[in-house]
């Protein structure tokens, strides 16, 4: 079955390689072990949130653009990995092993629809 495994971060975490945060060699051990594994469909990481844009609609139904820093965001994704693993206690192992589950982040593992 396949999953995602969203390394989600919080505004006001450590970035990566700063004190306190996970080391991008921690994130590319992470990334060889599990590539090695056999288990990854696809992965990829995303630029910080400031460099994002957001599009919604308004009252009206017009859509509307806004660029971030986006002062009501708490927490986002920073990258994604889909897994093709045997059973959701599998995809949490790897969760585990990932340096975004480490103290300040967290990663959340979803099953990835069929449709």
């Amino acid at each position: 079955m396949k999953y995602a495994l969203l390394l989600m971060g919080h505004i006001d975490d450590p970035a990566c390689g700063e004190e306190g945060g996970a080391s991008p060699e921690e994130f590319f051990a992470f990334d060889k072990e599990i590539t090695d594994a056999g288990v990854v469909v696809s992965s990829f990481a995303l630029e910080d949130p400031e460099h994002g844009v957001t599009v919604s609609s308004d009252e009206s139904g017009e859509r509307v653009t806004s660029s971030g820093p986006y002062a009501e965001v708490n927490e986002f994704v920073g990258g994604t990995y889909i897994i093709e693993v045997a059973n959701i206690d599998e995809a949490i192992e790897w969760a585990k092993k990932s340096p975004g589950s480490e103290p300040g982040g967290h990663v959340e593992v979803r099953p990835v629809a069929p449709y």
